[in-house]
């Protein structure tokens, strides 16, 4: 009664109806009637409320269209699906070409295409399939796997290519754990379904070149491009190096510019140096960096390097020493003894020379001053 009490300003009786505004309050006998022909057309929880609102109304009449519709069985067969679960994403691998997401692509451009995307690095492959068997499948995963290595876990969908025999015993062999999305929910796959986005759009963007070409161009630019979500280009997370493109030709070539630097270094130290070269079996003076003399005599056993050379010395030590820490050694020429004998005469033949006396004179050593009185003393009388 507390419903009728809270509207008891409200009510009204007209012809023995009772009336709440304008609408007939129904008695509980004739509620299933009227919800019988409320839903006859199956209108929907918010329609039956609508048009019940219009006519009738009895306490807790919407609890029970609500009730009505959702006991039915065939509105809750026709009925939209409920809301979105909440996004659970995939784990992201700690280790590149630890987890791959398959899918297939197509038929677009009159072909089926394969692909295959790293969930750490987001390296991308696209194979183009002539049909898509699961021996054909095995075969692509087989080239790609001869490159990268085999996976620990491949993610697909519940296609007959994926779900085969032949395939599950394939990825055994391999010791490859596989993961099948849930049926007819593309968004569990996500990632594969996202690189078949990208790889459609860009291949229709596209216009010239034949489809491999198409594919080649893609799949370049689209590896060393940073993903947005790790920040990093797919080559350099599964590489470790970045792949150089014609756009490095932008930044200076280091390597050229130290050649060049170096060429002209190279040429203003030899302005001074001289270039010498030493045969084996030279006699040479080899820098003493230890105590006592300066230069050791030796000569050239080997040549170690451009401008090095292996010295065996006097004592028969062998020591290193580079070109600009050797000298040449020059041995005197010997002394000849002739084979017959010079005359020589004795003292008293020997006739002393006349000595001859001059006067020495000395030249002074700076020419002699000449004397002169100043001119402003000749005006004077001595």
């Amino acid at each position: 009664m507390r419903p009728f009490f809270d509207r008891r300003n409200e009510l009204s009786c007209q012809d023995d109806i009772l009336l709440w505004g304008c609408r007939v309050i129904i008695p509980p006998e004739g509620r299933k009637e009227i919800i019988q022909e409320l839903h006859e057309a199956h209108p929907g929880i918010s329609r039956m409320k609508s048009l019940a609102r219009s006519y009738v109304w009895w306490p807790n009449m919407d609890k029970e269209l609500e009730g009505c519709v959702l006991n039915c069985d065939h509105c809750q067969q026709v009925r939209d699906k409920p809301p979105e679960a909440p996004m659970h994403p995939w784990e992201w691998p700690s280790r590149p070409w630890s987890r791959l997401h398959i899918d297939f692509a197509g038929p677009f451009m009159n072909k089926m295409f394969m692909i295959v995307v790293d969930a750490h690095s987001k390296w991308l492959e696209v194979c183009v399939m002539k049909t898509i068997t699961s021996e054909n499948t095995i075969t692509k995963l087989q080239q790609i796997f001869s490159t990268h290595g085999i996976p620990d876990t491949i993610v697909s969908d519940n296609g007959p290519s994926f779900t085969s025999r032949e395939f599950k015993q394939f990825l055994q062999r391999n010791g490859i754990k596989q993961i099948n999305s849930a049926p007819y929910h593309p968004a569990s796959n996500g990632l594969a379904e996202k690189a078949v986005q990208t790889f459609k759009q860009a291949m229709k963007k596209m216009k010239s070149g034949t489809i491999q070409e198409k594919i080649n161009n893609f799949l370049f630019r689209y590896r060393i491009t940073p993903h947005t979500t790790t920040g990093a280009s797919p080559a350099e997370l599964l590489m470790k190096r970045k792949l150089k493109s014609k756009l490095d030709l932008v930044f200076p070539n280091m390597e050229e510019k130290v050649v060049n630097k170096q060429k002209i270094q190279k040429h203003y130290k030899d302005k001074t140096a001289k270039e010498r070269d030493f045969d084996l079996e030279s006699k040479v003076y080899a820098k003493n960096f230890s105590s006592g003399d300066k230069w050791l005599p030796g000569y050239i056993t080997e040549k170690s390097g451009p401008l090095s050379y292996r010295i065996r010395l006097s004592d028969d030590n062998i020591i290193r020493r580079h070109v600009d820490h050797l000298r040449p050694r020059q041995t005197a020429d010997p002394v000849i003894t002739p084979d017959f004998e010079i005359e020589t005469s004795t003292p008293s033949e020997i006739k002393p020379l006349e000595e001859t006396t001059q006067p020495e004179t000395t030249e002074p050593r700076y020419p002699k001053r000449q004397k002169r009185e100043p001119a402003y003393l000749k005006d004077y009388v001595r």
